[in-house]
């Protein structure tokens, strides 16, 4: 069949075709990963479907991009829908949303104006029509900023009165856009007036905490409200800023594609090359640049610290206060800075190792000066793996901290979090802990592969996760590795921003009775597989990176061993630690686009003989909790500041500042709830006492980081539970046991 293909075709592909042949051939006798088979078919797929077209190049970048990622969405989404005119409605409504989600510009006679684009956007993702939705909308919506700078600085050039009884709705679900002039101005100037009560209120409360105070001058209630009314204007030149200088064509295409990709599920993301760069480089843990933190102060991005031994630092003369007006690469043309947030400007910044950026510096005596780097490598330490002891009784727990899952493919000699983990229980293991926690709270997830190899690290072989296409059935990747570098008691801390592969890792862990998860009452819910595709059909969109810029694409879905998934569900904890976040919508189950739940057959897999029960260290944990009177009240706390969303706010300053010492208070108090009253007795392993000799900030951070540990009552009552765990475990095994100073057999 496929040879009869090859015929049809053009020599390209066939030469292309027997390539990926080859190379399917290769890693099925090497017994890869079934994922890779998948997109190497995929890829095989859509570029035949690409070169298969009769017709011409599309004549620009936007429409080669829109129709290129249209086939994917088409022929490779996990669950694609149908590109027709209720998916182009759909999808003019909410790019609407995304530009301007509170509803200030766009007036409705906008939305009726380009309402002949309703449904035409199908035409324009299909090469039917020419791109022109977004850049009309987009013409529209520059004008409508200009406007609304107007209206600002008119609004704001007089006073506020807070004494009248008015409120506002926040809510852009509760609201529709303006249906004139009148109408927006006037939601502006109640906005801008919520955020100037928002300064005054607090400068009100500074005055009167520094009243009496020697040296300290009281401005009157007027200078206060004038004052609070020049920061707002501060902050909006910011942001209008933003819209004239960086909110550019390709931004607002940017827009307008990923409202599209999302709209099939949060996850499938178009990244421009720039943005691609600075993914890869979050995965990775490595980037190339010049060494210097960046932070925005007034309008100006200025330097904030040099890193020692790099690029910046080397030079001498780039010097921390410097402002950075433009930034350039190599010869290329300068790109001004103004009205760039730090993140935008430290992506022009960063670049490939050997490469040149050129900075034009403002430095602190007014001078201008142009400064040439050469990028280099620099390393981020803080998303690796890290672990301390904790001390309690006669007791020693380790812990294990993992920020994300990160994977370095790109080199040989890349970090990966499997290989890091294992090095952090190794050294656990040397200090004869007698348990280990794991830390996953707010990991969002990052390489299957590595966390495949983690579980691996805590169970014989066997399955650890199942992974099903669309179309095929599911594949199972196990640990083939029936070694096991760690036995004894394991806990894993979750939250509900640990998500993904940190789903992945929890669920085995629990399905396997491997050990206890704790926190949140469920994960966040993402039971997705993504894959990045470089919008290069030439290329087959084999590889991960493009000119044109790539897609992360869901392909896929994950199941736990048991057969559910873990999409929208997540994973529920053994043990649910009351927080700040719990009442808030935050999670996968909260989005719209997001994909469903639904659950497959069981994978054969053997439960762990742990030696406790597990189910009876819950309900000790939980009679704990239920007599906690820090837990209860941050529960307590937390119901009331997630009901605080959904209301009207006061612009009546009395009402105002009597609701917001409400919400305060709640907010206060559960903050020092959660720093404990005795500190835990927690430290480094002898060799990470001095991880960072030649970087004192570093070593800083990371001292400072053991310090707020040590305050953590989340990591406390995981240490609890340990303790409970070890207690069992060691009765089970016949082991004496210290109890309130006797003996236990």
């Amino acid at each position: 069949m496929l040879k009869g293909l090859i015929s049809t075709k053009s020599t390209v592909f066939a030469l292309f075709l027997e390539y990926m042949l080859k190379a399917l051939k290769y890693l099925t006798n090497m017994k890869r990963l079934p994922i890779l088979l998948l997109i190497l078919v995929a890829a095989v797929f859509l570029a035949f479907q690409t070169l298969g077209s009769s017709k011409s190049t599309p004549p620009t970048k936007y429409e080669q991009i829109l129709q290129t990622v249209t086939q994917l969405l088409t022929q490779g989404h996990f669950q694609p829908q149908e590109v027709n005119d209720e998916f182009s409605k759909k999808i003019f409504k909410k790019y609407f949303q995304q530009l301007d989600d509170n509803k200030t510009f766009f007036l409705k006679s906008d939305i009726q104006l380009l309402s002949k684009y309703e449904t035409k956007i199908d035409d324009e993702m299909k090469g039917a029509a020419p791109v022109e939705f977004f850049l009309e909308t987009g013409k529209i919506f520059s004008k409508r900023v200009e406007e609304a700078s107007v209206i600002t600085k008119e609004i704001l050039s007089k006073p506020f009165d807070f004494t009248v009884n008015e409120t506002i709705i926040t809510d852009p679900e509760k609201i529709d856009f303006p249906a004139n002039e009148a109408e927006r101005r006037e939601r502006s100037r109640k906005k801008l007036k919520l955020m100037a009560l928002e300064y005054y209120s607090d400068m009100l409360d500074v005055r009167e905490k520094n009243k009496g105070r020697e040296g300290y001058v009281a401005k009157s209630d007027e200078q206060l409200e004038k004052d609070a009314r020049a920061k707002v204007q501060s902050t909006m030149d910011r942001i209008y800023n933003r819209y004239r200088y960086k909110f550019n064509d390709d931004e607002k295409f940017s827009v307008f594609v990923n409202t599209i990709t999302q709209a099939n599920d949060p996850y499938t993301e178009f990244f421009p090359p720039i943005e691609k760069r600075a993914f890869d480089e979050q995965m990775s843990g490595r980037f190339f640049g010049i060494g210097a933190s960046l932070q925005y102060d007034e309008g100006n991005i200025k330097v904030a610290t040099l890193v020692a031994g790099m690029p910046a630092w080397k030079s001498k003369e780039v010097e921390v206060g410097d402002i950075i007006l433009s930034v350039a690469q190599g010869k290329g043309t300068p790109v001004e800075i103004s009205g760039y947030e730090t993140e935008d400007a430290v992506k022009l910044i960063r670049g490939e190792k050997g490469t040149e950026v050129r900075l034009t510096l403002k430095k602190k005596d007014g001078s201008i000066k142009n400064v040439s780097l050469i990028r280099d490598e620099f390393v981020q330490d803080e998303i690796f793996a890290r672990s301390a002891v904790v001390k309690r009784d006669n007791e020693k727990i380790g812990y294990i901290y993992l920020p994300e899952f990160y994977a370095d493919f790109e080199h040989p000699d890349g970090r990966h979090c499997a290989a890091d983990v294992a090095k952090e229980v190794k050294k656990l293991k040397d200090q004869n802990v007698d348990g280990i926690v794991i830390d996953l709270r707010n990991n969002g997830g990052g390489s299957l592969y590595d966390v495949v190899q983690m579980v691996g690290l805590f169970v014989e072989d066997g399955p650890v996760v199942q992974v099903k296409d669309r179309d095929g059935k599911p594949s199972i990747m196990r640990d083939k590795d029936r070694s096991v570098l760690y036995d004894g008691p394991l806990a894993v801390m979750v939250n509900e921003f640990s998500a993904s592969a940190s789903e992945i890792f929890a669920a085995a862990i629990q399905d396997y009775n491997r050990g206890v998860i704790i926190g949140s009452t469920s994960t966040y819910g993402k039971g997705t597989v993504q894959r990045n595709i470089g919008l290069d059909p030439s290329s087959g969109f084999s590889a991960s990176n493009s000119e044109l810029g790539t897609v992360k694409l869901t392909l896929q879905k994950f199941y736990r061993i048991n057969g559910g998934s873990t999409q929208l569900n997540g994973v529920k904890s053994d043990i649910v630690l009351p927080d700040n976040l719990e009442d808030l919508k935050v999670r996968e189950k909260d989005n719209d686009n997001a994909l469903k739940w639904d659950e497959i057959a069981k994978a054969p897999y053997t439960t762990w003989k742990s030696g406790y029960d597990l189910k009876s260290i819950s309900t000790i944990a939980k009679e704990r909790l239920d007599t906690s009177t820090v837990f209860q009240t941050i529960k307590k706390n937390s119901e009331f500041i997630a009901k605080q969303n959904d209301k009207e706010y006061s612009l009546k300053l009395d009402t105002y500042r009597k609701e917001q010492k409400q919400i305060t208070t709640a907010i206060r108090q559960n903050e020092s709830m959660m720093k404990l009253t005795d500190s835990l007795n927690i430290s480094f392993a002898p060799q990470d006492v001095d991880r960072f000799p030649n970087d004192k900030d570093k070593q800083a951070r990371f001292n400072q980081w053991l310090k707020n540990l040590s305050k953590d009552i989340y990591l406390d009552q995981s240490v609890k539970v340990m303790n409970d765990m070890i207690v069992q475990r060691n009765i089970a095994l016949g082991k004496p046991q210290a109890v309130e100073g006797k003996k236990a057999f």
